[in-house]
This record gives C-alpha cells, structure tokens and sequence, in this order.
C-alpha cells in the first residue's frame, strides 16, 4: 500500500521529469510544495475530474503559476483528461501543459495564473462570488452553494503590492472559505529573500484580520491536516504558513535558487529520485500509486450528491433553483434584449445634455432590477464615477447577499478580483475608476483579456476636459493602450444613447471584457433615424451624411462628436459626412460593404478628433489625413478652458482642416 510520500513523491518525480524533458520550467516549487498537495487533494478538495466545471466544486488557485507542473500533475494523477504523453509535452507549442496554467486551455485549471499575486486576487472574487451566492440562493437544509477557495501562493506573490490590497478586503469581508498556503521556503529567483523581504507575514495577515496558522511544517502531513481542519472551521480567511524546502529531495539543489527556475539535470535527477526512494524509469508512475490517487470515484460521488441536493432544492424552490442555473450558464434573461432596445429608442426622444458617466448611471438604474448578475464597484470613487446605481445594496460581512463591492483606493485589486468573480461564475462583474488610473489595474485588464473573461470596466473623466485637477488626472495615452489589447471591447460614447448601446453591447458580449470610457462634463444629444440607431452596436456608424457623396470625412467619439458637427455646420457648401465611431474594434469586425459604407475607399481627404493620444488614428485616415488630438500632458484649469487651449473649438479645427487640405476646404 503506497505511503503519504509515495503519494507526494509521485508528484515530484513527475515534475522532475517534465521540467527535464522540457529543458525548462520551475521544479524547486512543486517539489516543496508535494506533501501540501497530496493531503490537500486526496483529503479535502471538493471535485471531479469527470466534471471539471462542476459549478460547485471547490477552486484551487496555483498563484506561483511557475509551479504548472505541480498542478498539471495532481490533475494528471486524479483523472483528469490530462494523459501522461501531454505532460511529457511541458512547455511545447500547442500542448495542453503549457509553460504556465492557462484558463479554458487545460481541463481543471480554474484561472490563468504567472503575473504574481493575481492568482491570490482571483481568488479573493472567487470567494466573495461563493459567498454572495450562498447568501443569495441557500436556505435551511439546502446548502447548493458550499465550497472553499484553495490558493497557493509564494514569496513573490506576497511581496507583490496587489497582495495587500486584495488580502486587507478579503479580510474586511470575512471571507472564511478562503483558505491560502503559503510556501514560506525563503527562496526568490535572486536567492535568499532575507536580503530584500523580511516583513513578519503573520502580523501582516493578522493585522489584516485573517486567521493566521504560523509555523507549519509543509512536509508532515499530520501538521498540514491540523491546519486545514483549523482553517476550515475559522470565521475568518485564513494563512496556513507552510515551511518548505524548495526542490525537496534533490541532494545538491534542494534549498537552493539553483532550483528555482531550471532544470535539475539528469544527473541530478537520478540523484534526486535516489534519495526519495523512486525506483521508476521516467515518467513511469505504479499502478497501485495511480489506484491511490484517483479521484473519479470520489468525485462522481460528491458530484451526484449535489446533483441530488439541487434536484430537491428544484422541487422546494422552483423559481430560486431557475435562476441559480442561469446564472451559472451565464445566460440573460430572455426578455434582456428588447428590454433595452426600448430604453435606447427612449433615449433617443431626449434632449437634455448630460455626461456619458451620468448616462451610464441612468443606463444601471434602469437595467440594474432586470439583471441580479450584476455586481458592481469602484475604487472608492463611486460619487465620481456613477456607479452606485438606486438599488445597488453593499456587500458586507454582515450582509454578503449585496450586489455592490466597495474597492476602496484598490484599482489593481479591484480589476483582478472582477476577474475571480467572472471566472467563478454566477455574476458579471463591473468596476470603476477614472481612465487615467486604469494604469494601476493595467495588467488585470490584460488578463481579463486573455482569459476572455466578462469584466466590465468602467473608466470615467475620460480627457483634458476634467479640467483643474490637471495632467495627474488627465488622460492622453490610455485609450491608445486599451484599444490595442488584443480581446478587449473599448467603447467610447458620445451621448446617452451611444452609453445605453456600449452597456449592451458589454453585457451581450460573453468571450471577453469590456471597457466603457465615459465624460464628466455634459455632451449634447445627437439625432439620428431608427437606422442609425441599430447600427451603434457595429462600433461605427454614418451620424450626419453629405448630399451627395461626400468629398470629406470627419471621425470622432466621445465628447468630440459634437465638436465635429460644429465642424461640419462650418464648412458650408462642402459634402462632409461625420462618423461617430463609440468602438474601434466593434467597427473593425464588421464585414468589408459596410466598413465600404461607413468610409468609403475613394475618399481619401479623412480627419480624426479625439482629444487623446492622436497616433492611433492614422488606421482610419491614412498617412495622409489629419488627426487632431493630444500629444503632450494636459494642463490644469477649468475644462473648456483646457480644451480651447488644445484647439478643440469648431473654429481652430476648421482652420487646421484648411491649412492641412490646401485650402481646398
């Protein structure tokens, strides 16, 4: 009968041999981290790998991703469909154990993980997702919603600055089914961290008001199920300090950043498998250690146990049970869609100006009853951004069920922990800042990207024309960087209308994040036909035409459509159509007759007015066209002035459109 460390030592030959095959990878962290997982795994979490997307399972979050080949292992030993031939491929083109986890790419792998700390915010939105749910659906005797959240997390993902932001609201929150381990092994890639890390982790994390469990010897499996059970029952998150030696087992490596980051070598490898008493050629694991870690069995069990459960709550519950499934399909509701096309058509008889945050405010209210998805936020800017619509209700610890988070002065938390919420499922997620601090949750948007996850991020004061808070506040190259994310839907509206379309288009939208970029200054409507309306949502479309065919084109969005309509009312006795482009990559996607519609090849005299970073432009006008814009930092004052500084007056761009087109207008 194979030992508990016959158990671990699976892992870490497996991981040896993988990182040996590959000539790369990360085997010092599996191998200290083996005994923590096999207990983990085989003695406590909640899955089945016949079901990997078992709505109720528990999560386990690798966030020292570099550690892949720990987890592709414990999913390969516990039937996963993860066949030993894919981990004799780590790290190759295409295979499915790529160099770091990959959500949606490897069965069983629950967030894509590798920017340290991320994976630990992941988790922190995963358990306020369980949380909130429970609260929401649970009732006595039928518990449906009822799992922990597992992280494993490192030195680098401590020091990380996202690890405080995150690790203070998890325990603001209370979040007691967060439970994190932490490999304390005092090695980073530069070597022993004591020269540059010496923070007390545990009174950080008490201080935070987690249970902390300090001082857990990580290769006995008695002191690590002490731990857990203790963790379990806390009221609280909770950090099980785990001491470990990196690259456990390997007589010349182990404790060392030798192997951190590299392989061992055969040599050493042999040497390693010596010492831990493996006697199997590579990659060759015993039967009787395959029939031990097999989790099918077990998992079928839990998994037909909830389904029974849900099938009872169904019965008792009906209404509650239909609508618990769709949000876990991630459907909306079947009327969702003509429900808001008669909100936009609504909008469109009024003639009040008003900001696009103000609009998106309006749009919430109004969608906000029809959708219980929804959860919404801010990075302690809710009065600012406009997010706080009437019946968002704060989640607390007291009272989980809410729908609205406050962030607090979190933007990187904020983003990567929508990311947990959209990745656990059950909610779509949305959070606000001003546009300019979108650089602090930079990478989480990115991720969000990558893992083609429904974030919704909401980005007010969208230019100079917030005015006398000045170039600190002001944007210019932001909308440029958002724009070129591969996966990321930006749209920038012009008026209430184009706002209510961005928000649809964001919540139709189910393969990938959204950003809404919105004024705070006051935009005038702009009339359109039923026509025109339908065709926002292509990211593009013909605002105001020319008699004939039109000999000039202006572009614009946002706050600068209405200035391009001046322009237009200007240049009298010229053919000058205006196109109103809210989405770049909306309108990028549309076939070649309509892009052919919108802006026509042959009419080569093309202008862009976007009072941001210009050079993006020159796609749609041609290195020949003239892109009005700003290349340099803003100015403090108030906004019309710093605007007219900029030359964003009808008049000033009239001028430049003559001196750029030879007088010809």
């Amino acid at each position: 009968m194979p030992s508990r460390q016959d158990l671990a030592n699976a892992i870490r030959a497996l991981s040896m041999d993988a990182v040996q095959q590959a000539k790369s990878g990360h085997p010092g962290a599996p191998m200290g981290m083996a005994d923590i997982a096999e207990v983990l795994w085989n003695d406590y979490f909640s899955h089945s790998p016949e079901h990997p997307d078992w709505f109720n399972r528990d999560r386990f979050i690798l966030s020292n991703g570099h550690a892949s080949i720990l987890l592709y292992s414990l999913l390969h030993l516990t039937g996963y469909d993860l066949s030993i031939d894919d981990l004799k491929q780590f790290r190759q083109l295409d295979s499915f154990t790529p160099g770091h986890p990959e959500q949606g790419h490897t069965p069983g792998v629950d967030t894509t993980t590798g920017p340290l700390g991320q994976g630990l915010a992941n988790a922190v939105g995963m358990a306020i997702a369980e949380r909130t749910l429970a609260a929401q659906f649970n009732r006595p005797g039928y518990p449906v919603i009822d799992h922990f959240t597992y992280v494993f997390l490192g030195d680098g993902c401590l020091m990380e600055g996202i690890s405080h932001e995150v690790c203070s609201l998890a325990g603001t929150l209370k979040l007691n089914k967060l439970i994190a381990f932490y490999d304390d092994n005092g090695i980073s890639i530069d070597g022993e961290v004591k020269g540059w890390f010496t923070d007390d982790t545990p009174k950080r994390f008490e201080s935070y008001g987690w249970h902390v469990i300090a001082e857990v010897d990580g290769h006995n499996p008695d002191a690590i199920i002490n731990a857990i059970n203790a963790a379990q029952e806390s009221p609280f998150p909770s950090l099980i300090c785990c001491q470990t030696i990196i690259g456990k087992g390997s007589p010349n490596k182990e404790g060392k950043e030798s192997c951190h980051g590299a392989p061992l070598g055969s040599d050493e490898v042999h040497l390693a498998k010596l010492s831990i008493g493996w006697n199997e050629d590579a990659f060759d694991i015993p039967e009787d250690i395959y029939a031990k870690w097999d989790g099918k069995a077990a998992g079928k069990q839990r998994f037909q146990a909830w389904a029974t459960l849900m099938k009872a709550y169904t019965d008792a519950y009906p209404q509650l049970a239909y609508e618990l499934q769709r949000l876990s399909l991630g459907e909306l509701p079947e009327h969702f869609p003509s429900q808001i096309d008669g909100f936009i058509y609504e909008l469109q008889q009024s003639a009040d100006p008003v900001s696009t945050r103000q609009a998106s405010l309006n749009t919430l209210d109004r969608i906000g009853p029809l959708l219980p998805e929804l959860v919404g936020g801010s990075a302690d800017l809710a009065v600012s951004n406009l997010t706080l619509w009437k019946g968002a209700q704060a989640v607390t610890a007291d009272m989980p069920e809410g729908n609205y988070l406050h962030y607090g002065v979190r933007e990187f938390g904020m983003s990567a922990i929508m990311n947990g919420i959209a990745l656990h499922g059950g909610f779509t997620p949305y959070g606000a800042t001003f546009l300019v601090f979108m650089e602090y949750g930079r990478n989480a948007v990115r991720m969000a990207s990558l893992m083609q996850q429904q974030s919704i991020f909401v980005y007010t004061h969208d230019s100079v024309a917030l005015g006398e808070d000045g170039p600190t506040h002001q944007p210019i190259e932001q909308l440029t960087s958002l724009r070129n994310t591969p996966g990321l839907e930006t749209w920038r509206p012009c008026d209430a209308v184009e706002t209510a379309v961005s928000w649809k288009a964001a919540l139709v939208r189910t393969d990938g994040p959204s950003a809404l970029v919105l004024s705070r200054q006051s935009l005038p409507p702009q009339n359109r036909y039923p026509s025109q309306i339908k065709e926002i949502e292509k990211g593009a479309y013909i605002l105001s035409d020319s008699e004939t065919h039109p000999d000039l084109i202006i572009l614009a969005t946002g706050s600068e459509v209405s200035v391009a309509m001046e322009v237009k009312a200007l240049l009298t006795g010229h053919n000058v159509r205006v196109v109103s482009m809210p989405s770049t990559s909306a309108f990028d996607r549309q076939d070649a007759d309509y892009k052919e519609k919108v802006l026509p090849r042959a009419v080569t005299d093309r202008v862009a007015i976007e009072a941001l970073h210009p050079d993006f432009w020159h796609k749609y006008v041609g290195l020949e066209g003239l892109v009005i814009g700003i290349d340099q930092f803003g100015k403090s004052g108030p906004g019309e002035k710093v605007m007219e500084h900029f030359g964003f007056n009808a008049g000033k761009i009239r001028e430049r459109i003559q001196r750029h087109f030879s007088d010809r207008y």
